[in-house]
C-alpha cells in the first residue's frame, strides 16, 4: 500500500514501472516512512509506530538517495517527499554515487513507456515558462548592451555557493551505454547554485567548485555545444534559483518529454533575447551549425545563382542559444538581439 501512495503522489497511479524504481530505492519500511511525509521525525514516528531513531536512519538514507528532502539541510528534523516526478528523476539520478546500470534501465523503461509523455504534458500544461535559454557567453561577449541577466558568466559570478553534479539525464544515458552525442558526462555539467548547491553538498552528491572553476566549465560546456538554461526570472540571485542546466537534444528530459508529448518545447522554455543569422558570403555550407543546433532551426538552401549550398536560420525555431555560433569556424553565423530587455521576466 505504501508504494501505491508514493506512486499516486508522483502522478502515476498504477505504474508498475515506477513501483520498480521505488522498490530499488527503498524497502517496505522505507516506503512506509516516505508515504507518511511530510512531517517531523517525531510526527512520522507516531504515525508509523517506528522508533524515532529508526525513522531518522531511514530518512537519512532516503535523503542521500534523493527521495526525500529536509526543510533544513543542517538540522534535518522535518522532511517531505519529492514534490513531482521531475524532481524525483533529477534528485535520484544526479549524484556521483549513482553508478548502477540496472537502476538506469529501470528509469529508462519507465520514461519510454509513458514517463516522458506525462512530463511533457505536465510542463506544457503549467501555463508558464519556468526556464529560459541563456545565450552562450562566447557568442555574445562582444555584442553591445548585453544584460548581466543574460550573461552566463555574470550569473555565475553572482552566486555565493556553487557545486557541480553529474547531469541526471546524461548520467542515465551513459549508464545504459547510449551516451550523449555532444559531450562526455564523466566531466560533470550540471551546475548547482545557492540552495541547490547546499542540497547536493549536504547529501554528498557532488562537489563544491570555485567561481573560476565554474567559469572554465562554462567554456567547456559551450565548446561541446550544450544549451544553457536558467530559471525564467531577471533576478540573478534568488532562493528559487538553484541550478544552471546545460542541455542537449538527445538526452535532456526537456527535449525528450516535449517530443513524447508532441508539444512545443517553447511552451515551457523561453527563448533568449537573441536570434541567429548567417552572413551568407562567409558560409561554406559545412553543416556544422546544423549538427550543433538542438532546435532544428537551421537548414541548407542554395541561393539564386550560387553553385554552393548555404546555411539559413529558421527564425521561428531559433531559441538564441548561440551553440551554432561557437562551432562556426568561418565566423559566418552570429547572434543579434531581436527582443527588448523587458522580454526577460522580472
Amino acid at each position: 500500500m505504501s508504494y501505491e501512495i508514493l506512486i499516486q503522489k508522483l502522478g502515476f497511479p498504477g505504474s508498475d514501472k515506477l513501483k520498480k524504481i521505488l522498490k530499488y530505492l527503498m524497502d517496505e519500511e522505507g516506503a512506509k516512512v516516505a508515504s507518511n511525509l511530510p512531517g517531523s521525525l517525531e510526527e512520522i514516528s507516531q504515525k508509523t509506530g517506528i522508533e524515532k531513531e529508526r525513522v531518522k536512519e531511514i530518512l537519512e538514507d532516503l535523503f542521500a538517495k534523493g527521495v526525500v528532502f529536509p526543510r533544513d539541510f543542517k538540522n534535518r528534523e522535518f522532511f517531505r517527499f519529492a514534490r513531482d516526478i521531475i524532481q524525483f528523476h533529477d534528485s535520484t539520478l544526479a549524484s556521483k554515487h549513482v553508478k548502477d546500470p540496472e537502476f538506469a534501465k529501470l528509469w529508462k523503461e519507465f520514461l519510454d513507456e509513458g514517463g516522458y509523455k506525462k512530463m511533457g504534458e505536465l510542463l506544457s500544461g503549467l501555463g508558464v515558462k519556468i526556464w529560459r535559454v541563456i545565450p552562450a557567453y562566447n557568442a555574445i561577449k562582444d555584442l553591445p548592451d548585453v544584460l548581466p541577466q543574460e550573461n552566463m558568466k555574470e550569473l555565475i559570478k553572482a552566486q555565493e555557493k556553487i557545486a557541480v553534479v553529474p547531469c541526471s539525464c546524461r548520467n542515465l544515458t551513459m549508464l545504459i551505454e547510449d551516451p550523449c552525442d555532444h559531450t562526455d558526462e564523466t566531466i560533470w555539467h550540471c551546475i548547482q547554485v545557492g540552495r541547490g548547491a547546499e542540497y547536493v553538498l549536504a547529501k554528498n552528491a557532488g562537489i563544491e567548485i570555485s567561481v573560476d572553476e565554474a567559469l572554465k566549465l562554462i567554456d567547456k560546456i559551450e565548446e561541446d555545444g550544450l544549451v544553457h538554461t536558467w530559471p525564467n526570472t531577471s533576478k540573478m540571485v534568488d532562493p528559487r534559483i538553484t541550478a544552471n542546466c546545460n542541455c542537449c537534444g538527445d538526452c535532456c528530459e526537456f527535449f525528450l518529454s516535449a517530443r513524447a508529448a508532441k508539444v512545443d518545447i517553447g511552451s515551457f522554455i523561453e527563448k533568449s533575447r537573441y536570434e541567429a543569422f548567417v552572413e551568407t558570403e562567409k558560409c561554406n555550407g559545412c553543416q556544422t551549425c546544423i549538427e550543433r543546433c538542438h532546435f532544428d532551426a537551421i537548414e541548407l538552401y542554395r541561393p539564386e545563382g550560387s553553385k554552393k549550398f548555404k546555411a539559413k536560420v529558421i527564425a521561428e525555431k531559433c531559441f538564441g542559444c548561440g551553440v551554432c555560433v561557437i562551432g562556426c569556424e568561418q565566423n559566418a553565423i552570429k547572434l543579434k538581439a531581436v527582443r527588448p530587455p523587458e522580454f526577460i521576466l522580472q
